[in-house]
Formats: C-alpha cells, structure tokens, sequence
C-alpha cells in the first residue's frame, strides 16, 4: 500500500471539513488557534513514518496526556488504580461533577477529567521525577528530546482551571486523592500543556501497536496492561462520543480539546490526526473525518 500517496488523498478530501466546528475557547489561549489547519502522521511497525499536511507543526496535546499517564501509572503500580477509578463510558461531558458526585468520588474511568486527576495524584505518589514522568516518556519513545510544554498554554489553563479545581476538591472530600489538590492540579495542566507534533505523537504511540514494547525493544508495558489501555481507550477515549468514533472509526482512540486525536492498529501502525476545530463532544471535526475515510479504505480496523 501506498500509504504516503493516500495520506496525501485524505489530506484533500477533508478539506470541507477543516475549520468545521470550533476551538476549545474555555482555555483562551487553545481560542486563539486557527481552526483552519489539519496534519495527520502514520507511524508503521518497521518504524516508517509517513505524514501529510500540517503535520509538523505542535499542538497542544491536552487530554491525549492521559494515555500516558495510565501507562506509567500501571507500568509502576500493577492494576491498583482501578479500585480508584471505572473502567466504564461516561455518556457525560469529560468534566461532569454531576456523575462524580453520583458514584461516590470514584470517576468512571481514566480518560474523562475526574479519572486523569486520581491516575495524576497516583502518579505523584509513585514516580522518581512525577513531574516530568510524561514528558520525559514522550520525549524518550518519540526520539524527540525538544518536546515540552508550552508554557502560555499552562498558564491560560490554570486561570480557567475552576472546573477541574471542583473535581479534585470533590475526589478529596470523598478521600480519593492522596496528594494536595494543588499538587495535582499543578501536575495535570503541565502534562496537558505538552506540545507536539502529530510526528512525534504517532511515534510517541507506538508502543501501544507493538503490544507494549518501546522504541529500545524494553518493555513499557505488559502484552496485557497494553490490551487493556487499548480496550479503554475504544470505549471511552473520545468523551461521550465513543461509540460513534468506534462506528466510524473502527479503532481504539483517545481525543484531545487541542484537536488531535490518536489511533491505534494493533501489531501494525499508529495514526495522529489534528485540526483545531472540535464537534459537540469536543472531538476534531476533520480529524474524526480523516481517521474513518483512513479505516475504510484500508480496511485497517479491530472490527
């Protein structure tokens, strides 16, 4: 297959769709992004990499952070963080308190705000460096060493940070937080601030292609701790909208409000899609659009 060639072909083809919807405006800065671009990257098994369009250009990877969070957190800690935190859809906005308060303090999974706050505050207890952790991971399995956060991003999300702030204060009063609140919020805007390039992130990913294992040939993860973020990531990686990405799609996921999104092919590839402007459950417009034209055409689906 000509992947290049048909990268290039999707590029033009969602052309209608880029700078559809709108911009994550509630964190101000990620407002001021042009929804009017769109880079997608596919990085194979045999380490080739093949992108089209504004593919090197770095984004704000936001929740798409949570992907590595977990992993770390499971890679150093086992399966204890699912006594803390569902496996289950939400079928609520990714920063619903009303769901939280409903279920007792226990999130209803890792990939919605509520969730990623208690795999962060794990990560603080149990991580040599936790505040670079992520960082240092995507820079090392991207081969990337420049990768950081982008600092105006960080700090337009922690002044608009009050809902995030009531989930972590929420997890507290039920004790399902072990780090001061502070702390955690502090740890979570630095992850989601990371900036990278759909290159770099489709590398990034890889590991979750390769049942686990690393750039190195180390293990990041188990064959089956890489299974089960991938089982998650198909159910509840792109907020409330999972089961129309995994209708079209076909693939596990995982979104970001900064417009990109992540898929997996496992023993195969993985793909990066960005394009700033978001639908309704605050998943890219092009991207969920470049990701099923991608599926379908090389049949490269679970399903």
């Amino acid at each position: 297959m000509d992947i290049q060639s048909l990268l290039d072909d999707i590029a033009g083809s969602v052309t209608p769709h880029i700078g559809q919807g709108e911009v994550a405006g509630y964190i101000p800065e990620l407002g001021a992004v042009s929804a009017g671009q769109f880079g997608i990257s596919v990085a194979t098994g045999d380490g080739e990499v093949f992108s089209s369009g504004d593919s090197d250009v770095p984004f704000s990877i936001q929740s798409i952070s949570k992907v590595f969070a977990l992993a770390l957190v499971l890679a150093g800690d086992g399966d204890r963080i699912w006594k803390r935190v569902f496996r289950e859809p939400s079928g609520n906005p990714f920063n619903s308190l009303v769901q939280l308060e409903h279920e007792d303090g226990i999130p209803r999974n890792p990939f919605i705000n509520a969730g990623a706050l208690v795999v962060t505050d794990r990560l603080l207890s149990i991580a040599d460096n936790p505040h670079t952790a992520v960082r240092d991971l995507l820079r090392t399995e991207s081969g990337n060493g420049s990768i950081g956060i982008d600092a105006v991003v960080a700090e337009s999300e922690a002044r608009n940070n009050n809902r995030n702030a009531s989930l972590a204060h929420f997890l507290a009063s039920c004790g399902n937080l072990d780090n001061p609140v502070e702390d955690v919020l502090d740890a979570y805007v630095s992850q989601c601030s990371l900036a990278m390039s759909c290159a770099d992130l489709a590398v990034a990913s890889s590991f979750l292609a390769r049942n686990g294992l690393a750039a190195d040939g180390s293990a990041v993860l188990s064959p089956a701790q890489t299974k089960r973020i991938n089982a998650v990531m198909l159910t509840c990686g792109t907020y409330d909208a999972a089961g129309e990405f995994a209708y079209r799609v076909g693939l596990p996921g995982k979104s970001g409000v900064g417009g990109g999104i992540i898929a997996v092919v496992p023993n195969n590839c993985t793909i990066c899609v960005w394009s700033p402007g978001l639908g309704r459950s605050g998943n890219s417009v092009a991207g969920v659009a470049a990701l099923d034209e991608f599926t379908t055409r090389t049949g490269w689906s679970i399903f």
